[in-house]
């Protein structure tokens, strides 16, 4: 495919991807608000379904060669996982900062990985996707790149694992989902928490009616990373505080994909409309003004309006069910994701810890739980639940999440997360900032499946296929 073909087939052309270079400043890319006509105008968009990604069964890799591209916070830590899984070769690391990708090379030292290092500039990320030895493109950059990275990824004959959110403007969801249908290339969110054991267990039982009619749900990111935003040695650019430069839920799948897989959503359900409101800012821009007064890095931040404190968005799906999700990283309050489910039946509610089920007014007691966790135990945590925890992320559910992403994807199974899922989770940002924009008044969920929930099949949980993936000691 020549430049003209890919610009052409993948709108593209604005942003300059096909270049020889990344556009000026796409690694220290603004991330301020998005142009608000533009989003509802997406969201009202309509798309013809090329190809079913849901349930797509892509040809079986015996040994998955993988790139990692970006190796700060999660890519660090993704690459001391990926060396506990067989049949898994890393083919190269990539990483704008040179000290970045000679500190992960160490982390392959006496194993038989022998990645090639990329850094520097900032298309190398770009030579990376155009070889033709790698199969799978694990991406762990800023959230303004994931999108670019991922399409041009696709584009190149690669699956793409990617970090959350996939991308940030409804466009590009909508890119995603054609690309991915249009090349039959995985695209899946590396959302870890639909790994955890709790939300695990939680799917099972719901899957097995324990709950009844599962009629409301809850999830939140509520994480106090205040002081981290204004760390010049914590993130690269300070990027994550310019995406904070926007009013919404910036960071809502941690909470919503956990209960939109209890929900069956976009396999049974889909989402419908959303409001959003928030609260306003009383801790960033304060914080951003007091630094810029003594530190040069911090002057572009003087002024600027940021996102506020406490965000709670409410989703109708098209079955009447709805979903609350709340989003605040500055209070100073205890780590929640809320992981809560109410049905006709039963309940459960994750946060405060421990997680707790009721099958009527009350809580079970200890010893009724633990005969609970043992009855719908899932497979998945039954054959490698106990390794997880002991090669770790987040308590074993990153390893999960990967070894689940590499059985599949070498046994030619389908994907747990799609593309669908990816699209409408990460679709929340954006349509929440117009919501909160426009006085919280309702906007468009749009149906990235085309109409295709009402007969996708639920997510496997069983396990019935594969699960023959081996973990290194």
């Amino acid at each position: 495919m020549n430049k003209r073909e890919f610009l052409k087939l993948t709108g593209l052309g604005g942003i300059g991807l096909a270049g020889s270079t990344l556009p000026q400043g796409c690694a220290t890319a603004k991330t301020t608000a998005n142009n608000l006509p533009e989003i509802k105008k997406q969201a009202g968009g309509a798309h013809r379904q090329t190809f079913n990604m849901s349930g797509y069964a892509a040809p079986k890799i015996d040994t998955i060669r993988m790139a990692y591209l970006g190796l700060g916070n999660r890519g660090g830590g993704a690459i001391k996982r990926i060396i506990h899984l067989e049949n898994v070769e890393v083919k190269a690391l990539c990483d704008i900062r040179p000290e970045s990708v000679n500190n992960a090379a160490k982390t392959f030292t006496g194993t038989s990985h022998k990645p090639t290092l990329y850094s520097g500039s900032e298309d190398e990320w770009k030579k990376v996707c155009e070889r033709d030895d790698i199969d799978l493109i694990y991406i762990c950059t800023p959230w303004h790149l994931h999108a670019p990275m991922a399409l041009y990824a696709m584009e190149h004959g690669k699956h793409v694992a990617c970090e959350i959110p996939v991308a940030t403007t409804v466009e590009d969801c909508w890119k995603l989902v054609e690309t991915s249908e249009r090349t039959k290339k995985h695209c899946m969110m590396l959302e870890n928490c639909c790994y955890d054991f709790f939300e695990l267990l939680t799917l099972n039982m719901a899957r097995q009616g324990y709950f009844g009619e599962i009629l409301h749900v809850e999830g939140a990111y509520i994480h106090d990373i205040y002081e981290s935003f204004f760390d010049t040695t914590k993130r690269y650019n300070l990027w994550r505080l310019r995406e904070n430069q926007k009013n919404g839920n910036l960071y809502p799948t941690h909470g919503l994909g956990p209960v939109a897989q209890v929900l069956n959503v976009n396999r049974g359900d889909c989402m419908d409309y959303l409001v959003s409101t928030a609260t306003n800012d009383f801790m960033l821009a304060e914080k951003a003004n007091e630094l810029a007064k003594k530190d040069p890095a911090f002057k572009e931040f003087e002024g600027k309006t940021f996102r506020g404190n406490m965000n709670t968005t409410t989703i109708r799906t098209k079955k009447g069910k709805t979903i609350m999700l709340q989003h605040d990283v500055t209070s100073p309050r205890p780590y929640s994701r809320i992981h809560q489910i109410s049905g006709t039946k039963g309940s459960a509610l994750k946060y405060p810890e421990p997680g707790r089920i009721s099958h009527g007014h009350e809580w079970v007691s200890a010893e009724e739980y633990k005969e609970l966790e043992k009855k719908y135990q899932p497979e998945i945590v039954k054959r490698i639940g106990e390794l997880a925890k002991k090669v770790g992320g987040h308590g074993g559910m990153d390893f999960l999440m990967d070894w689940r992403l590499i059985d599949c994807l070498r046994n030619g199974l389908p994907l747990d997360q799609d593309v669908y899922d990816a699209a409408s989770w990460s679709v929340i940002a954006p349509l929440s900032e117009w919501s909160v924009a426009n006085r919280s008044n309702s906007i468009d969920v749009p149906d990235f499946t085309s109409g295709s929930w009402k007969t996708n099949q639920p997510v496997d949980i069983e396990l019935k296929k594969g699960g023959n993936t081996q973990v290194k000691a």
